[in-house]
């Protein structure tokens, strides 16, 4: 048996109740079998995948708040932090009824060789809550926020581990906690990433998930000969990773017919309206049939349905597990060129392999969507100086790390004789990286 597949085989057995998790590293150690095989004999006596799959510590602890009827509520909180070979534990705080321990460790571990691929010096970690922000007061969000960042600021620091946003984690949720943690430590330091403009904030940093995918999607295209322009785009999902991700498509030329949320989809043949979609999910914080109601062009659908549109440019931005094989089947039945992900691991193992083998230029999360990490990571480096940078000089470095990311990805899918095999390529690039800076620091 080969390396791999005995570590597989001991993962599945002690994360048995772990499906995500075990998900993530199945697709990962898979893909990574070449650059494995070829050093087997060294990482095996270095225990170097066991090492790899299992985080340095994970944390699960109480979050008690009063809510606006004095009623005291409890939640479940998180923080893993995976491994940090090359830099401080860096990756999002996910509040969600979903959120338990094998889904934080599962984009834990992807977020290991998303910041590698970044090129910046930031380790893989991930956190969050079994907190639903919606529906919330913001009195009763900053209750939960100030509770769970009481516990939280023992486990991380600037130099240690720097959390962000993610789903349920915006601005208003960045603040609530940064301020509990400024008056509990006694210091102004970046710990977070995601802040507003007036307290150490990076420019871009809204946009910078959403942008980044069409920053690497355009190259994609335009290293096969295609451009964005007049192409037609289905997106997933109506939160920031999908409106940032709309706005930057029609900027390019593209137009951009879908959205979707928890209940129902949006197909808009005229093309999604950035400005009313901003208006109803993050002003009204409202469902999508309120953009119906508001434009005549747009159809609403209850359930799922985004990938049964015709499409140049599929763009899943919302969730895990939100594009099955009979979706892949029906995009490249209609066409579609080429799948980004704009979320983190929404297509699921079988549908990627069809799209793969049926031509379809397919990117996964770990480099598709790295330009929220890279904006914060940019963000870290501008509260370490103490400086701020333009807007335009923010979304050039985002654009530029982007670019370098797919070649880098095109590059190690060469190397190993897979040309086009954009996961394997990033998996490969991202994973040997960290392989060296663990091989170099010892058994630690």
């Amino acid at each position: 048996m080969s390396y791999v597949d005995e570590v597989l085989e001991r993962v599945k057995a002690k994360n048995a109740s772990e499906p995500e998790f075990l998900q993530a590293v199945e697709e990962v150690l898979e893909s990574l079998k070449p650059a494995i095989e070829a050093n087997e004999e060294k990482y095996r006596k270095e225990a170097l995948l066991e090492r790899l799959t299992e985080p340095d510590r994970q944390f699960k602890f109480r979050v008690p708040w009063v809510d606006d009827k004095g009623q005291v509520q409890v939640n479940t909180g998180y923080r893993i932090q995976f491994n940090n070979a090359i830099g401080p534990y860096k990756g999002g705080l996910r509040l969600h009824p979903s959120v338990n321990t094998g889904i934080i460790k599962f984009l834990g571990f992807e977020q290991i060789f998303k910041n590698s691929l970044t090129g910046l010096p930031i380790g893989g970690g991930k956190g969050g809550a079994d907190f639903d922000p919606k529906g919330k007061s913001d009195r009763e969000v900053m209750a939960f926020c100030q509770s769970f960042m009481t516990e939280l600021s023992k486990y991380i620091g600037a130099d240690t581990d720097v959390p962000a946003g993610d789903i349920g984690t915006g601005a208003r949720e960045i603040g609530y906690m940064f301020g509990q943690y400024k008056k509990i430590k006694g210091v102004y330091e970046g710990v977070l990433t995601g802040k507003g403009l007036s307290y150490g904030g990076s420019l871009v940093r809204t946009e910078a998930t959403g942008y980044g995918l069409l920053y690497i999607t355009e190259e994609l295209m335009k290293c096969h000969g295609e451009s964005m322009e007049g192409k037609t785009v289905v997106i997933s999902g109506a939160g920031n990773v999908a409106i940032y991700a709309t706005q930057k498509a029609q900027q390019m030329g593209a137009k951009v017919v879908t959205c979707s949320d928890s209940t129902g989809w949006i197909y808009d043949p005229e093309g999604i309206d950035v400005a009313l979609l901003k208006e109803v999910k993050e002003v009204k914080r409202a469902r999508l049939t309120e953009y119906a109601n508001a434009r005549k062009s747009a159809e609403y659908h209850e359930g799922r349905g985004v990938w049964s549109v015709k499409c140049d440019i599929a763009l899943p931005c919302a969730t895990q597990n939100e594009l099955f094989i009979d979706d892949a089947k029906q995009l490249v039945a209609n066409g579609c060129k080429a799948v980004c992900e704009g979320a983190n691991m929404p297509t699921t193992i079988d549908a990627t392999k069809y799209l793969q083998e049926n031509g379809v230029w397919f990117i996964g999360g770990k480099a598709a969507n790295a330009g929220g990490v890279a904006t914060s990571a940019l963000e870290m480096s501008q509260n370490s100086e103490r400086l701020s940078w333009t807007f335009e000089e923010v979304d050039s470095k985002l654009k530029q790390i982007m670019v370098n990311i797919y070649h880098t990805i095109d590059d190690a899918a060469k190397r190993y004789g897979q040309e086009g095999n954009y996961v394997m390529g990033a998996n490969i690039a991202g994973f040997e990286k960290v392989a060296e800076a663990m091989l170099l620091q010892g058994v630690v």
